[in-house]
């Protein structure tokens, strides 16, 4: 399963069921983008360190950009953007998933539900 920053940010402020979440996947991924997102918001070279030990702890995979998911996110983009307010880092993650043949985590159902090819779990904190 390909998380969602959104999700991410709720298991590091303690929500019981975006941990259980990331506890209960058989695989945990996230797009380079999620990863690039997280460390953008930490405040200190203390929270990129947290950040990247629970990436390592639960075993998440990075995956990272390819020209197949830039070509997808930018279909995404034009398709969805002005309807849904999906942003270019949503279409970057939307389809990392889809590529990956994954299910994406995420509290914001609103930015990906217009993407039809995309299996949605949606976290409600």
């Amino acid at each position: 399963m390909v998380f969602d920053t959104d999700v991410l940010i709720w298991v590091f402020r303690g929500h019981e069921g975006a941990a259980r979440m990331v506890e209960l996947a058989r695989e945990r991924a996230l797009s380079v983008m999620t990863h690039m997102e997280l460390v953008q918001g930490a405040r200190s070279k203390q929270e990129v360190k947290a950040i990247k030990g629970f990436l390592a702890d639960f075993a998440f995979a990075v995956l990272p950009l390819t020209e197949n998911i830039g070509h997808r996110a930018l279909v995404y983009m034009e398709e969805y953007s002005l309807r849904s307010g999906m942003s270019a880092g949503d279409a970057l993650v939307a389809a990392t998933a889809v590529e990956q043949g994954l299910p994406l985590c995420t509290a914001n159902r609103k930015h990906y539900r217009l993407v039809q090819d995309l299996e949605l779990k949606v976290l409600r904190p």
